[in-house]
């Protein structure tokens, strides 16, 4: 992947960042010239001729600095500009594709890289687009023109001007290699750190009663300190950067001067003549070490558009944001997996192996299975949060296509066992499901889930907010939340994480009935954890190390004695409880 590649891609995405940038460079290269032979033509007529410089010719170098200021701003202003509309591009991208990508972050927990990168990544990109690539462009405009008008006015200057700017790049490249390594070391642990910081926050309660934030603490201290050494080791190699640059444009506006002075001496060329060419040799230098200046900035920029692009290329797959038409009908639904298996990445074993089943209309299918086994990960590919690797997913005798994925999440309902409710009123959360509803249709939803009952009981009702994933709220009320809003999307196809698993007798009472009557009429799969779920199913599907080990109803597969029997002999019978 080449990061400067793609990164000019953006940049040349946006109308008229380039040729702007170009063309103000050219029109300075034209007026730095021309502001180099007034000031050295004002100089020599001091010095040699005692004489006044005329007032044309001051009112020319005043225009001339006027224009080159300007320029300089018209620059820089436009590239301010366009980088704001660059990376609000990104954010934008981004965003679209995390909301219409499968979420697969919500899988790998890698939820502080992911801000790190939307958040700090992409103001890293600031100095890139607006210093960085203007001081690319300038450096490669304005010494060219210096050289190419020196060659004419005074070859052997032009010809130093030409040998020792191919140097000056080589050491430019030599310095920025290793730079380059440094920062991604910067940035990656700059990742870390976010990613441990928000983990340390997410679970700080759990640390507190275990006594664990002290470790945590000195975990977020290392990383803290890991950051700051790479940062310093970054800021040595941009401060010896800055250093070589100037040593090296020293010595060579020196060999320019020298030779000047010799052949001045010599009477080989004219006072005027020499001064000119000495203020060239230093506005030809001066872009390379303004390149310099920025090259820490670029560099930085690049380290975050790594990750920046490695996460759109994660998200950004034909599966998210194909465009052909779908297949998938509303209505009754069937599905039926053909062989499908899934390995995550990373693992040395794969989740599920060859896994085949049918998942009939107005029937519940329980999954069952010891930890591990497999039964998230059928979930998360029955709900399209996946995709297998091999074998398929059918609908109603069709697979189930990259161009399905939205529709396929209109029919789909999904009450997991830890649900998320976003900032924002009770009412907000529930209309998520229909955002056309009607205030009736809602509160018989939550009546159906036992909701309806405590929601009124709340300050204000309907319209109470629920704030830090509705944290005020006991687990069996968010759970009797989440099956409303079950209800009220209606969805032939339901998906349940076992909701009453970790809830009190009277919670699992109210969402055990609301499950029931939730399930009827509908293609429901659900993960079971409980004994009465698994009772209740029509199809039990008993995973072990991946693979589908036994099917049936609950008396068949206690008939066959195998592992489901095992499972209910060993725990189930004695508490009640699926391992």
């Amino acid at each position: 992947m080449n990061i400067h590649r793609r990164l000019l891609g953006l940049a040349s995405s946006v109308h008229g960042f380039f040729p702007v940038t170009a063309l103000t460079s050219l029109v300075i290269a034209g007026t730095v010239i021309a502001q180099m032979y007034l000031l050295s033509t004002i100089i020599a007529r001091l010095f040699i001729l005692s004489a006044t410089p005329s007032p044309l010719i001051l009112m020319l170098l005043a225009a001339s600095i006027i224009v080159r200021g300007l320029l300089v701003w018209i620059r820089e202003r436009h590239a301010q500009q366009q980088t704001v509309n660059i990376k609000s591009s990104i954010r934008r991208d981004l965003y679209t594709r995390i909301l219409k990508s499968v979420p697969l972050f919500s899988v790998t927990g890698r939820h502080g890289e992911l801000i790190a990168s939307i958040t700090d990544g992409v103001d890293k990109l600031d100095d890139y687009f607006t210093r960085y690539i203007p001081s690319l462009v300038h450096t490669a405009i304005l010494p060219s023109a210096i050289i190419i008008f020196t060659l004419g006015l005074d070859w052997i200057s032009g010809l130093i001007l030409m040998l020792t700017a191919p140097l000056i790049i080589f050491f430019m490249w030599l310095i920025g290699t290793y730079a380059k390594k440094l920062t991604q070391k910067q940035w990656s642990a700059l990742s870390t750190l976010s990613s441990h910081f928000l983990d340390v926050l997410l679970g700080l309660k759990t640390l507190k009663i275990f006594g664990a934030n002290k470790k945590e603490a000195a975990g977020v201290i290392e990383n803290s300190d890991r950051f700051r050494q790479v940062t310093m080791s970054v800021l040595k190699v941009a401060f010896l950067s800055a250093f070589v640059l100037e040593l090296a444009a020293s010595i060579s506006i020196a060999m320019v001067a020298l030779q000047v002075g010799i052949r001045l001496i010599e009477g080989m060329i004219s006072y005027g003549h020499g001064l000119f060419i000495l203020f060239l040799a230093a506005e030809f230098y001066m872009p390379f070490r303004v390149l310099g200046q920025h090259h820490h900035a670029g560099m930085e920029g690049i380290a975050a558009a790594t990750a920046l692009f490695d996460l759109k290329d994660r998200t950004g797959s034909p599966r998210a944001i194909s465009r052909q038409p779908s297949s998938i009908q509303p209505g009754r639904q069937q599905i039926e997996f053909r062989g499908a298996g899934y390995t995550y990445p990373g693992s040395p074993e794969p989740a599920l192996k060859e896994i085949n089943c049918l998942l009939r209309p107005d029937t519940i299918t329980a999954v069952a299975g010891p930890s591990g086994s497999g039964k998230t990960t059928l979930a998360l590919i029955l709900l399209g949060f996946l995709k297998p690797e091999i074998g398929q997913v059918m609908v109603n005798g069709k697979p189930l296509e990259p161009a399905d994925i939205e529709k396929w999440w209109e029919l789909v309902a999904y009450v997991p066992q830890h649900p998320h409710f976003f900032n924002g009123t009770v009412l907000d959360n529930l209309l998520m499901a229909d955002n056309r509803a009607e205030m009736k249709k809602v509160a018989s939803a939550a009546k159906r889930a036992g909701a309806h009952h405590f929601i009124e009981q709340l300050p204000e009702g309907y319209d109470t907010i629920l704030s830090d994933n509705a944290a005020r709220l006991s687990s069996g009320e968010r759970q009797r939340l989440a099956v409303a809003r079950a209800f009220l999307k209606d969805s032939p196809v339901l998906v349940m994480d076992e909701p009453t698993s970790n809830l009190d007798p009277e919670s699992e009472q109210y969402i055990s009935s609301a499950m029931e009557e939730l399930a009827e009429g509908r293609t429901t799969l659900i993960i079971a954890h409980r004994l009465n779920t698994v009772r209740r199913a029509a199809n039990i599907l008993v995973l072990d190390r991946g693979r589908i080990a036994e099917s049936g109803s609950h008396n068949k597969l206690l008939d066959k004695k195998g592992i489901y029997h095992g499972f209910l002999e060993r725990l189930g019978l004695q508490n009640g409880t699926l391992p």
